[in-house]
């Protein structure tokens, strides 16, 4: 069975026996909280649990690394409208260890999307575009200085409140412990 054929299948008995009933909430976080976090698969369940979150707590927003890189980017958009629309007073980035965009190599990638059938003149017509493919590939190589860096441009952006506390964490993938990076109450680095 094909995987949309078996999640649908999965759907329409998750549906018919009101599964959904115990996961109902408003669309407004109840605990303030805007969370960034890593899309890795390991941190689907392990995340929320590990910060006391349940549905309905935060905004969750997945990105490759818990990067934010760009201060008018998605992702930012994303936090400014739970700020502004949702009533969210606090953000928290949350990156882990062993985290897949640590040492991420472009040429890599690129090598993967040519074999895949990403035509080279495709690759070079977004370079002469000005799109550096190997920069906006680039990864990092240290979690928390990552981490540092994406709350930085949170606590910069001209359109983020000064009083919303803006936190960085890193998570063990395996165990759920959070060490703090950045406390947003007071600015602080801790770790």
């Amino acid at each position: 069975m094909l995987l949309l054929d078996e999640m649908i299948e999965y759907n329409k008995k998750f549906v018919e026996n009101k599964e959904y009933e115990k996961y109902r909430t408003s669309k407004l976080p109840n605990k303030k909280l805007v969370v960034v976090s890593c899309m890795d698969t390991r941190l689907t369940e392990l995340l929320p649990k590990a910060m006391n979150l349940r549905n309905g707590d935060a905004k969750i927003l997945k990105t490759a690394g818990a990067v934010v890189s760009h201060p008018f980017g998605s992702i930012m958009r994303s936090i400014i409208v739970a700020i502004y629309e949702l009533n969210a007073h606090e953000v928290c980035v949350v990156g882990h260890h062993d985290c897949g965009m640590v040492h991420i190599n472009p040429d890599e990638t690129t090598r993967k999307m040519i074999s895949r059938g990403i035509s080279e003149q495709t690759i070079s017509t977004l370079d002469y575009a000005g799109i550096n493919l190997n920069d906006w590939l680039r990864g990092f190589d240290s979690v928390a200085e990552n981490v540092r860096q994406s709350v930085g441009v949170i606590r910069r952006h001209p359109l983020i409140p000064q009083e919303i506390p803006v936190h960085g964490l890193v998570i063990d993938p395996e165990t759920g412990e959070l060490d703090v990076i950045e406390n947003g109450y007071t600015g602080s680095i801790t770790s």
